[in-house]
């Protein structure tokens, strides 16, 4: 009984720092950060006084729908270890999203999906979450390739062809060699085997290779998906935040910023915020554009799909429990 009171106290008092430390790392992004914050405040209370802030209401009620393309590749990857309904899927995607945002390269959203499933064998998700996440940087690096492809040809090809053929080519490499172990999942778990101080990990790792070519399209498909709503979110709140520039240019702009966040690392408690904010006004400052205007998109898009859905996370974290009846099949 002691000891199952201990994990009780312990359990809740795990739960109490998640919401405490995700509420303060909120707190300290919004309301105390540099003046570049406080900047994007009265900014974007403008932009809600304006005759267009039907446009973040719009890209508001895209956030589900963004977090459901998520949910629905969860719920396919997770079918290899149990049946797995849709909202426990998009509840497993709320808990880790919330755990992510206060961990380094949101590593905490691995432990939030396992924790939600009631199979005993629940490290062996990793695997499948890894999988989950490299089909949507194969999207992004796909679709994030082509939109460079545009700031090559505008800004550096008749200057610099040499070098421009070069990222093309590199770029090229990229988008196949991430095709070629997307669909070759077995081949990164016998690299992983073959070295001799990962071995262990394996055994959470084997899953990947049960994944047949179908599934993989499927979820590839369903990244793409996630991609698109999220680049269309971006796209209106730039239009909101009055940059104007063509349709080619707002797609190779949002995309060759997504492309640039996601290949550079970061370790901020965070999450991606700042390398994107980073990318975004170097891309759009090519294209002459006014660094403040999409600084404050680029981080309103950040508040509308990472901290307000991690916030409502919470409410699922609360319910979370640490041990659960094996699933009879």
């Amino acid at each position: 009984m002691n000891i199952k009171l201990h994990k009780k106290f312990l359990l809740v008092l795990a739960k109490v720092l998640v919401v405490v430390l995700t509420l303060f790392l909120l707190y300290q992004a919004i309301f105390t950060a540099p003046d570049t914050f406080l900047s994007w405040g009265g900014i974007l209370s403008g932009a809600l006084q304006s005759p267009q802030r039907y446009l973040f209401i719009l890209t508001a009620i895209l956030i589900p729908l963004n977090w459901g393309f998520e949910a629905r590749k969860w719920q396919l990857l997770g079918q290899k270890l149990e049946p797995l309904s849709f909202w426990r899927a998009y509840r497993a995607v709320m808990v880790g999203l919330t755990l992510g945002f206060i961990t380094p390269n949101r590593l905490g959203d691995y432990a939030g999906r396992v924790l939600e499933l009631k199979s005993r064998q629940r490290l062996e998700a990793i695997g499948a979450i890894f999988i989950g996440r490299f089909c949507q940087l194969v999207a992004t690096v796909l679709a994030g390739s082509v939109g460079l492809l545009y700031f090559i040809l505008v800004f550096a090809w008749q200057a610099y062809p040499g070098v421009s053929l070069s990222v093309f080519m590199l770029l090229l490499a990229l988008c196949v060699a991430m095709l070629l172990l997307l669909y070759n999942a077995k081949a990164m778990v016998a690299v992983v085997a073959a070295i001799k101080p990962l071995r262990t990990f394996v055994p959470y790792l084997s899953i990947m290779g049960t994944y047949t070519s179908f599934e993989m399209t499927r979820l590839l498909w369903l990244s793409l998906g996630r991609y698109t709503v999220f680049l269309v979110q971006f796209i209106l709140l730039l239009i909101l935040f009055e940059v104007r520039l063509s349709p080619l240019q707002y797609l190779s702009g949002v995309s060759g910023t997504f492309f640039l966040k996601s290949v550079v690392p970061s370790v901020s408690l965070l999450s991606d915020l700042g390398v994107r904010e980073l990318s975004a006004m170097y891309l759009f400052g090519l294209l002459g554009q006014a660094r403040l205007q999409v600084l404050s998109a680029s981080l309103s898009l950040w508040l509308l799909n990472i901290a307000v859905p991690s916030v409502v996370g919470l409410a699922f974290v609360l319910r979370l429990r640490l041990s659960r009846k094996r699933v009879v099949a």
